[in-house]
């Protein structure tokens, strides 16, 4: 094939390497996210459940694992205003053969007020963060960006994100939940370009197609 003036990475993460998370390592990864969002609670005005929380399929990109999550906040019979999600993610290094636990785990977390729920037109729910980034020739690049998601439309076998028209990452949806990385605001190939996120069913039909970008 000759050369593209379009270079963008594709499929660069890890696919997972284990189910949903269980047992003592559940427990660590609840403790870890539950701290990132009690450090948010003074904002929030509340603080996460942890029995709420829903766990995402695994990622790894460079040399991290991401395992991405949320969770609704804690609700009390005197609670007013909106509903709050937390939503976010745990990342560790992956065990070796000298090590048997999984180590330096880091958690990242945030909230929103704006949920599914109160949006019955959405077709698929998603979250992002950028956990690293891309750097071509020239000054130009791209966010690396962790994408997890549930869809909202019947019949959703698989997900994939399009930069571009190119599709940079793909992932069966496990249990109603997918989880992609792929980059994002790529800048410096004429316009700036942002993911889309597709849904698609058993006969590869196009089910949903959201986008990050959300303008001001």
């Amino acid at each position: 094939m000759p050369p593209t003036g379009r270079p963008y990475p594709r499929f660069i993460a890890d696919a997972p390497q284990e189910k949903a998370p269980y047992g003592r390592f559940q427990d660590r990864l609840v403790r870890e996210f539950a701290e990132a969002c009690r450090a948010l609670a003074a904002e929030s005005g509340t603080d996460v459940d942890p029995e709420s929380l829903v766990w995402f399929p695994e990622r790894g990109w460079g040399g991290r694992v991401y395992v991405p999550v949320i969770g609704d906040s804690l609700q009390g019979e005197d609670t007013e205003g909106p509903a709050i999600e937390f939503f976010g993610h745990v990342s560790f290094v992956r065990p070796d053969e000298e090590s048997e636990e999984p180590t330096d785990l880091r958690a990242a977390a945030d909230f929103t007020d704006v949920t599914a729920e109160d949006n019955p037109e959405w077709n698929v729910d998603i979250n992002d963060d950028v956990i690293g980034s891309w750097k071509a020739d020239a000054g130009r690049g791209g966010d690396v960006t962790l994408i997890w998601g549930l869809p909202l439309v019947r019949g959703a076998v698989a997900a994939t994100a399009e930069l571009d028209e190119e599709l940079l990452d793909q992932a069966a949806i496990e249990d109603g939940r997918f989880t992609l990385i792929a980059v994002d605001a790529v800048h410096g190939f004429g316009d700036d370009h942002y993911l889309e996120i597709l849904l698609w069913d058993r006969r590869v039909t196009q089910l949903a197609r959201e986008s990050l970008y959300e303008p001001d």
